[in-house]
């Protein structure tokens, strides 16, 4: 947890904001936008459950009313969990040759984001800086729409990451640090 909450807030090619925890997500990645640490603003997730999981169209309507351009704004609808989002946001930085980007998600479900999105970028052969920025400042214990607190969200976050690994949609620690030293040590 460590990894993901610790981190140094650099310019970048686009801010990933993945559906989930109702607007918080949107409203932070359009705060990073207007304070310019990315041109664009990648919106991933097609699970459509609201209110807490904003569909990525909605999403994007959401955006254009807090002032992000349209187009500034990708549209990712395709994936259906976390690791679908990784490997279709790889697809587009693949495609548009990124170097960095801003992973937004919210500070119970930051960590197995990046595990995954570091195994989909691993698998798409690809060797960029991710950049953790957990939406924080929400509280822990007041239930959410989904009839959960946080920190029973966080719960099924620990089982999913077990789930996750048996799958083998994550990283192993090993090549988390390893990846975690590069990134550091890259300038």
């Amino acid at each position: 947890m460590v990894l993901v909450n610790n981190e140094r807030l650099l310019k970048s090619d686009a801010i990933v904001c993945l559906e989930g925890d109702g607007y918080n997500r949107i409203k932070l990645s359009s705060k990073l936008f207007k304070e310019k640490w990315a041109k664009k603003i990648v919106v991933s997730g097609g699970y459509n459950h609201p209110p807490f999981s904003i569909p990525a169209k909605d999403a994007v309507k959401e955006l254009i009313k807090r002032g992000v351009p349209s187009q500034s704004i990708i549209l990712e609808e395709k994936s259906q969990d976390t690791y679908g989002q990784g490997k279709e946001v790889m697809k587009i930085v693949k495609e548009r040759k990124w170097k960095r980007i801003i992973l937004v998600a919210s500070h119970f479900h930051q960590l197995r984001a990046f595990l995954t999105f570091l195994k989909t970028m691993k698998e798409a052969k690809l060797r960029i800086k991710i950049i953790n920025v957990p939406v924080r400042e929400l509280p822990w214990f007041k239930r959410t729409s989904l009839g959960k607190n946080r920190f029973q969200l966080l719960e099924s976050e620990l089982k999913k990451i077990n789930q996750y690994i048996k799958k083998g949609h994550l990283v192993t620690v090993r090549e988390t640090l390893k990846y975690q030293k590069w990134k550091e040590q890259k300038k």
